[in-house]
């Protein structure tokens, strides 16, 4: 069981322990971009065990003068590369990018928590 967390400024809390029973939501859905740094490029290289050259060349896409991991449509969906479906969990979980620590903590949601409660089950009233 982990601990329900909170971030000044933010409306909501969240569950973690939700993650189980969402099927990765935040990892799935509409497509989007999942910006990695180069420190992280170099983590999760280092993680999978491949070169960082090999790593870019097959995980990554360049948006603008950003790098994104890539995804792959499943159904009419979208899904980050490192879903794993048969475990409903990331691949590179230890080495995850900061966008993916940070959720559901986004800006973006601080004024659209109806819609983020949609997607994540673990979203909470503060009390």
């Amino acid at each position: 069981m982990f601990p329900i967390m909170k971030k000044d400024g933010f409306d909501y809390a969240f569950s973690p322990d939700a993650c189980s029973t969402c099927q990765g939501r935040c990892c799935t859905g509409d497509s989007g971009y999942i910006y990695v740094t180069k420190t992280e490029i170099e983590n999760i290289s280092e993680l999978l065990n491949i070169e960082v050259r090999e790593f870019v060349g097959d995980y990554l896409f360049k948006k603008g003068y950003k790098y994104s991991i890539k995804e792959r449509k499943f159904n009419d969906s979208y899904e980050c590369i490192f879903y794993d479906r048969e475990t409903n969990g990331c691949r590179i979980y230890e080495a995850r990018p900061t966008q993916c620590k940070t959720f559901p903590f986004w800006d973006y949601y601080k004024t659209r928590v109806e819609e983020l409660k949609l997607e994540c089950p673990g979203i909470i009233d503060n009390v």
